[in-house]
């Protein structure tokens, strides 16, 4: 599903430059759940980046589902990125004037074709799969951060991507409230067969994806 071939970023300002990922090769399969660990300021955040289209790397090869992404315009990758791509941040990022279901429902304003009705309706089954039915009307500052966390994966996971992109998901989180949102991941994984990355400091959370990705200096080490 996805194919990384020697990805290379640089990151370039007048007087510094950053060389954030090097010699990077990785492929991961429809379906996989896979986990990526290294020292804070390895390139984790950057893969994960350049996985999800948010970032295009400075050289190398990122291809999708058979289709070289650098063949394609920014409006096109935009389109798949929406379509097919769901991210989960360790900051929750909601907006706090909007209630929940308005939160869930941002990306598929993004969508062409849905009614207000349909997003409606897509969000609020986002929300069950997440076990957050009963707080569809409330706003981010009345809940939790497990709660905030679960609204987050809702978000995501509304347009049913088939790629869903974790970035310390659990970060910020409790180890109760940890193990609950991965609980939520290994579900979409097994029973939606989402193809799932996660980036994690931890190694127990690591330990329950099917691979362990390790990252040192911006290269791969294992």
């Amino acid at each position: 599903m996805i194919h990384l071939e020697s990805i290379e970023k640089v990151y370039r300002t007048e007087k510094i430059e950053t060389l954030a990922l090097s010699s990077i090769h990785l492929d991961v399969q429809e379906g996989e759940f896979i986990s990526v660990m290294g020292p804070s300021g390895c390139g984790k955040s950057t893969l994960l980046n350049v996985i999800g289209l948010l970032d295009a790397p400075t050289q190398g090869t990122v291809t999708l589902n058979g289709q070289p992404i650098t063949s394609y315009e920014d409006r096109h990758i935009a389109r798949l990125r929406n379509e097919q791509v769901g991210f989960i941040f360790q900051t929750f990022h909601l907006i706090s004037d909007l209630s929940v279901a308005d939160n869930v429902e941002i990306p598929l304003l993004y969508r062409r074709g849905l009614s207000g009705s349909e997003r409606r309706r897509m969000a609020l089954e986002a929300l069950d799969r997440v076990g957050l039915t009963s707080r569809v009307h409330h706003f981010p500052g009345q809940l939790s951060g497990g709660q905030q966390q679960r609204v987050a994966v809702a978000r995501a996971i509304v347009g049913k991507p088939r790629i869903l992109l974790a970035d310390e998901p659990t970060g910020n989180l409790d180890s109760a409230m940890g193990d609950e949102i991965m609980g939520i991941l290994e579900n979409l994984n097994k029973n939606e067969k989402t193809t799932v990355v996660m980036v994690t400091h931890d190694p127990r959370l690591a330990e329950r994806t099917g691979r362990i990705v390790r990252l040192f200096d911006g290269r791969q080490v294992n």
